[in-house]
């Protein structure tokens, strides 16, 4: 099977990409520009690498076209975030390809209500991206059951790995908290702590993707959940990571509007985006349907990035 990568040396494509080769794929990356993956490996020299513009090829109507000419049996698309990407791409390949996989994202849901919440639960999406990508996998799904489109998506959580920082455990980005609770520094969270993160390893949404692409009759037309087996409270990431270090966590709790005066307004917006929807997303539908299985616990995907935030020195104990 000859498989398009569109994204292909970001944070999934630099997992997913050996996994396809390992099926003895012929894999096209497309990117950009020419850009070297986040952990090269010689498998990487099999690797057929395309740079496209997909913002200017997409204005000038020619975006579809281009990854067409690559002749692909199956394409994954990874960095599609628009209705109107995403139905440039399909116009241009319905008719043409076996499979279609687009990564979407578990704040399609909006503010859990069930938990852990199962694929089939109501879309209450708020944003422009949840938004957007609610009515990607509407449109996909649609395609796939009403007109042969062989289309599947896939939802990661918050993504992690070596060579980024993770999520942390005030629902943000800065690696400062990492560092506080290295330390046994206080730490304030919003409320009571209690809001949920769900985590999911780089490699563990690849695996997803190449289960979909080997399970092709379960995966045509469904939607499904990539994310680790279970969601964390603030409060709970919190203290595992300073027992990490050796001690417990010296927490302090704040209502959010007075937390947020607090931190850097970057951040309380990043907190605020993440809180109001509290994901826990459920994996058994992938678990049945596809085998999913993944390797990492929400913690010990965070713990190899941060690992590698010491070791840079981003992060200081």
């Amino acid at each position: 099977m000859r498989v398009v990568v569109i994204g292909g040396t970001g944070h999934i494509g630099t997992h997913l990409v050996p996994r396809l080769l390992a099926l003895g794929c012929d894999v096209v990356s497309v990117s950009r520009q020419q850009r070297e993956p986040y952990q090269h490996g010689a498998a990487w020299r099999a690797v057929e690498q395309v740079a496209i513009d997909r913002a200017g090829a997409e204005a000038a109507g020619e975006f579809g076209r281009e990854i067409l000419a690559l002749r692909p049996d199956a394409v994954i698309d990874l960095i599609c975030f628009t209705p109107d990407s995403n139905r440039h791409l399909v116009e241009a390949l319905r008719g043409h390809v076996q499979h279609f996989l687009h990564c979407g994202t578990i704040w399609v849901h909006g503010p859990s209500a069930e938990v852990p919440t199962p694929e089939s639960a109501p879309r209450r999406p708020f944003g422009t991206y949840g938004t957007d990508k609610a009515t990607i996998e509407r449109e996909l799904l649609t395609e796939a059951r009403q007109r042969g489109f062989p289309a599947t998506v896939l939802h990661p959580g918050h993504i992690v790995g070596v060579g980024w920082a993770p999520l942390n455990p005030a629902g943000h980005f800065n690696p400062e908290v990492f560092t506080t609770l290295a330390r046994g520094d206080s730490l304030s969270l919003p409320n009571f702590g209690l809001e949920t993160v769900h985590h999911v390893h780089a490699d563990d949404v690849a695996q997803g993707f190449e289960r979909a692409l080997t399970h092709w009759r379960a995966a045509v037309g469904e939607a499904f959940h990539v994310v680790s087996p279970a969601a964390l409270t603030l409060r709970g990431y919190a203290e595992a990571v300073a027992r990490w270090f050796g001690h417990d966590a010296a927490l302090t709790y704040a209502p959010f509007e007075e937390w947020r005066s607090s931190v850097a307004a970057g951040d309380a917006e990043a907190t605020w985006e993440h809180i109001a929807r509290s994901p826990s997303a459920s994996i058994e539908k992938a678990r049945r349907a596809l085998g999913y299985a993944p390797r990492y616990s929400s913690l010990e995907a965070v713990r190899e990035s941060l690992d590698a935030l010491i070791a840079a020195g981003v992060v200081t104990p």
